[in-house]
């Protein structure tokens, strides 16, 4: 397959930059080299901070793909690929949400996740043939790159586009332009990285941030929380067991046996659980007051006052 030049016009890279601050690190002492490490990784929340309302573009895009039966997908390369395959495989012990809501897209495959792959980064066309296989109209696509022109994760966006998904792009390179295709652009500016070049130092940092906040913060649109109580955990082993309980205990005063026995009534469900004790409806009844809420524990709640 013949590789595709970046569709994206090139601009220099702030990440590639050598930073002023740190040329004479490897004349340091190892605590001088961790505290100007250290110094720089504290611009990157403030960076993030300034791109919060394109983050929030994003998230309502990916609650309205999953509202309507559709997907997310996160296309990466490099350390932006892993840290996407990280959150989204982080998702479904956390929120028990089905294994296929996000769906992350790796250059040079799952071997890519442990090794460098050659030119896996610069291949548009397999960014393409990769969305051609998995996207359909109504899916949320969110590309992330450093320097904003990874030709593998542009090529992805540009196809998903072409085939009725929304999509995003986040940035590590604040002088980026804005891509065709691209319904929201999250550039952030994390400045010259403390070695020229390692993405995995500040962008991925930012990266790693901007991944965890947009994916809980769909999660929580979803009514996969009840307040700031991961309410729809999958308990698959007894530390997650024993949260369970705790989870449930803490949100409705239930000591451990009250909970226990509701769990046992709600057939392991936390959400129905809760409902049954918040309410207090039998566990059949609080199953069908979720189901009409969606699933949402805190709206569920609100149908109490018309029983």
């Amino acid at each position: 397959m013949m590789t595709v030049p970046s569709p994206v016009v090139q601009v220099d890279s702030p990440t590639e930059q050598r930073n002023p601050s740190t040329t004479d690190i490897d004349r340091m002492s190892t605590l001088g080299i961790l505290t100007t490490i250290n110094d720089e990784d504290r611009r990157v929340p403030d960076a993030v901070a300034k791109v919060l309302p394109d983050l929030a573009d994003a998230v309502d895009h990916a609650v309205e793909a999953l509202r309507t039966g559709h997907r997310v997908h996160y296309v990466g390369a490099g350390t932006s690929g892993r840290l996407a395959t990280l959150d989204a495989a982080e998702l479904v012990p956390t929120f028990n949400v089905p294994s296929d809501w996000f769906v992350a897209h790796h250059a040079g495959g799952t071997r890519a996740l442990r090794e460098a792959v050659e030119n896996a980064e610069d291949d548009a066309a397999a960014g393409a043939a990769e969305m051609a296989t998995s996207v359909r109209a109504g899916d949320f696509v969110l590309g992330l790159t450093a320097s904003g022109r990874t030709p593998f994760v542009i090529g992805a966006l540009q196809a998903a586009s072409r085939l009725g998904a929304s999509t995003g792009l986040v940035s590590g390179n604040a002088r980026s332009v804005r891509p065709s295709g691209v319904d929201v652009f999250i550039a952030v500016d994390t400045g010259p990285e403390v070695i020229a070049g390692s993405t995995r130092m500040k962008a991925g940092s930012a990266q790693k941030i901007l991944l965890t906040a947009f994916s809980t913060a769909t999660m929580v649109k979803l009514g996969r929380t009840y307040s700031n109580l991961m309410v729809s955990l999958r308990a698959t082993n007894a530390k997650l067991r024993g949260r369970t309980l705790r989870i449930l205990s803490e949100a409705t005063g239930a000591d451990e046996q009250e909970a226990a026995e509701a769990l046992s009534e709600a057939g392991g469900d936390l959400k129905v659980a809760l409902v049954h004790l918040l309410c207090g409806v039998d566990a059949r009844t609080a199953a069908d007051m979720l189901a009409a809420s969606g699933g949402h524990v805190r709206e569920a709640l609100l149908a109490c006052a018309t029983l």
